[in-house]
């Protein structure tokens, strides 16, 4: 029986935030059914990115997301936590992959041959669909730990080091998903 050669797109969010984890994506998108307005998740507006998330989960032939959380990436570094977010990512996949392309200069460790593109991004709708679920479901994430976090304002920045963000860490400490591996979380750097 013949089946088509399934290829995931993958690609991380979240590498530069002080706080929550990194997430990342792999989409498999099915070549005879069209999504219109795929483009790299930075370059859309909020609303139209979870439309599109939308549409790519309704007609993707598989997704996946995953995540390393801030433990993991305190531990291993944030390189090696967002390679492995998208190995996870690939791994957790309803179907089994003949090829994977990933966003940027290097790939995680996989079950398949894969190939990196850096600005993969902007290039290839697989990896742009990728985009769009990780940055939704990052963004999501962040939504809710500003509820349980709400002195850090996570709703407004999402975990990036805002001005808004650096003020509330000088005047509240880390939080327990803050990023202590990072410079402007440890005591030290803020001066409190």
């Amino acid at each position: 029986m013949y089946r088509l050669e399934y290829v995931a797109g993958v690609d991380e969010v979240g590498r530069g935030p002080l706080a929550g984890a990194v997430f990342a994506a792999a989409v498999v998108l099915n070549p005879f059914t069209l999504i219109e307005g795929l483009k790299d998740s930075k370059a859309l507006t909020e609303k139209r990115r979870k439309n599109l998330d939308e549409e790519i989960r309704a007609k993707a032939v598989a997704f996946s997301i995953a995540w390393a959380d801030v433990e993991e990436i305190d531990e291993i570094n944030i390189l090696q936590a967002s390679l492995l977010a998208m190995q996870r990512a690939v791994d957790n996949l309803n179907v089994r992959v003949d090829f994977a392309v990933v966003d940027g200069n290097r790939t995680p460790r996989l079950y398949c041959p894969s190939e990196w593109i850096v600005k993969g991004d902007s290039k290839h709708d697989a990896i742009k669909a990728a985009s769009i679920l990780a940055k939704v479901a990052r963004d999501r994430e962040m939504e809710v730990l500003d509820e349980i976090y709400p002195v850090y304002g996570l709703a407004r920045h999402k975990g990036y080091p805002t001005q808004m963000h650096l003020d509330a860490l000088r005047k509240h400490g880390p939080s327990p998903i803050h990023r202590m591996s990072f410079a402007p979380c440890r005591q030290k750097e803020l001066d409190w």
